[in-house]
């Protein structure tokens, strides 16, 4: 009988249902991989990590603050260092997003080898992306902080919420990779397209100018960015000491956790036809 003892099958083990803490110690070794392996070979190593953000900044800087003299509070007293931190602040967490949407589309593609050849849980390919790029991230924060201090004074106490920004940033930038990085497979033009549109998003996330200053019909459109509100609050927090708005954190943060579970959710749904693909 089809429901008899002999014929029913066993659940499935813990160890066999899929998650990615089951694959905790795989994803540490390859992140740190991931980190490490981006700078052999170089003079300067992971020096790098903290040097390019700060010649970016310095660039936009010099364009945006003293160029076309942008402000962001408006006010005469504010000056061009001061420009210069909230420039940074927005960079900052916009960077993190950027780095992982400009990865994803190679995340499968340019390891066939795991699709084709080996048992391998893909899934934890963007998650090992985003967690390099967190490292990076955390290392450019250092220079932020410590421009705050020496340009300003101090550091403001509002900089201890500043981490937690980090939970639907990171939110986002996880459904994002596992979005594209399974499209990516199957548009091979994909990466091509993510170059601009992450132009686009730099101009449209509010890093260059505060929301107030956008233009009042392409308010809304830009106020609707998760990334715009995080840049917005990460200014506020590291540099000018203004608080959080804990009700439109708490309505980003629970689009972003439904975001991630629908990036996992379309990854897992298609990630069986990718060796067909590749």
């Amino acid at each position: 009988p089809p429901h008899s003892p002999a014929t029913r099958r066993p659940p499935p083990s813990r160890s066999s249902r899929p998650g990615l803490w089951r694959h905790r110690e795989l994803i540490a070794e390859l992140t740190m991989r991931d980190v490490l392996g981006r700078y052999r070979g170089s003079a300067l190593g992971a020096f790098w990590a903290f040097l390019n953000p700060l010649l970016m900044l310095a660039v936009f800087a010099v364009v945006f603050g003293t160029i076309f003299e942008g402000k962001f509070t408006g006010q005469p007293t504010e000056s061009t260092s001061d420009f210069a931190l909230a420039l940074f602040a927005g960079l900052t967490v916009f960077g993190l997003f950027s780095e992982c949407l400009a990865r994803a589309p190679g995340l499968v593609v340019l390891n066939p080898s795991y699709v084709t050849k080996v048992v391998f849980p893909l899934e934890i390919l963007p998650v090992v992306s985003v967690l390099a790029a967190l490292i990076h991230l955390a290392i450019s924060v250092v220079p932020l902080v410590l421009g705050v201090w020496i340009l300003r004074g101090h550091v403001p106490a509002t900089m201890l919420l500043w981490p937690v920004l980090l939970v639907p940033l990171t939110c986002w930038a996880l459904s994002v990779s596992w979005f594209v990085a399974a499209l990516g497979v199957f548009l091979r033009d994909l990466g091509h397209v993510v170059v601009t549109l992450n132009l686009v998003l730099m101009y449209a996330s509010a890093v260059f100018y505060p929301l107030a200053k956008a233009p009042e019909k392409l308010r809304p459109f830009i106020a609707a960015n998760p990334l715009a509100f995080l840049a917005e609050s990460s200014r506020n927090l590291a540099v000018w000491g203004l608080g959080l708005d804990w009700g439109q954190y708490a309505i980003h943060l629970a689009v972003s956790v439904a975001a991630l579970l629908a990036g996992r959710a379309f990854f897992l749904r298609t990630k069986h036809a990718f060796a067909d693909v590749l």
